[in-house]
């Protein structure tokens, strides 16, 4: 079975430090995913992940978001994300990261 255009997922770096993610945000997508925004915070040009574009999301979404935090921890960049979906924000919670998740 063919792939729709629903199934795939872009980083976006917009100007001004911030970036986007459109499309869903899950197993499939992720370890495309990693990368992009991996290279975006260690350059500097990422402080805020706009989530408003995930269409949906599983734990491997907060695995992402997490290991993003960490390399930005890591290389001293701030970041944030902003527009979290209902859904990636109540799974968060479940899994006790939702601080984490919204810390400024």
């Amino acid at each position: 079975m063919r792939k729709s255009a629903k199934e795939s997922a872009e980083f976006e770096r917009l100007d001004g430090g911030l970036s986007r993610i459109v499309g869903p945000l899950d197993f499939s997508t992720v370890t495309r995913l990693l990368p992009r925004g991996a290279a975006a915070i260690a350059e500097g040009h990422t402080a805020v992940i706009d989530l408003a574009g995930v269409t949906h999301s599983d734990s491997s979404a907060l695995a992402l978001l997490i290991e993003w935090l960490s390399l930005a921890r890591e290389a001293q960049h701030p970041l944030r994300y902003e527009n979290m979906p209902a859904q990636l924000h109540q799974l968060a919670h479940l899994s006790e990261v939702d601080d984490l998740l919204t810390a400024l």
